[in-house]
């Protein structure tokens, strides 16, 4: 994919898969929702999760994005990351606010359609989401992923020639 094929198909994705390397050496792979922040990554969770105690003990991850059915529709970016933990009660919020506002259920939503793309800015905070976040904030972290190897693949290219 192009760059600008990867960032409309990032926009467009809800769930990453990330791996981490857990204490026992093996990856440690969970999904995550996420939002972009430039090149980078944005997630939180919570402080005492097991992808929280990989990352500080060895930050880095590999991001998993995919979508497609059938063999001729897959198409997908796997992301090499540099993580950075964020530990900042007012930056985690920040994050928390940022994925409440992407994935924000119920009839303030957008269409799948539309919800994720640049044209379509997310709806804003309403007191209660903020006062939400602001709850959550102090037992999570946030978790900045800088991409420092990125591979991409759409099989919708190849025309049926395999």
């Amino acid at each position: 994919m192009s760059e600008p094929e990867l960032d409309s198909f990032l926009a467009g994705q809800r769930v990453v898969t990330c791996a981490t390397i857990g204490p026992n050496g093996r990856p440690h792979l969970v999904p995550l929702w996420y939002v972009r922040r430039g090149p980078a990554i944005a997630c939180w969770t919570y402080a005492r999760s097991q992808k929280t105690a990989n990352l500080r003990r060895r930050p880095l991850a590999t991001l998993q994005f995919e979508a497609g059915e059938s063999y001729p529709e897959l198409r997908g970016a796997t992301m090499e990351c540099d993580a950075r933990l964020i530990d900042d009660v007012a930056d985690v919020a920040d994050i928390g606010l940022a994925l409440t506002l992407r994935y924000l259920p119920g009839e303030h939503a957008l269409s799948d359609e539309h919800a994720l793309s640049d044209e379509h800015p997310p709806a804003e905070a309403t007191p209660d989401m903020r006062a939400f976040v602001q709850s959550q904030a102090h037992k999570r972290v946030g978790i900045l992923f800088t991409p420092t190897h990125t591979v991409t693949w759409d099989h919708r290219k190849l025309g049926g020639q395999y």
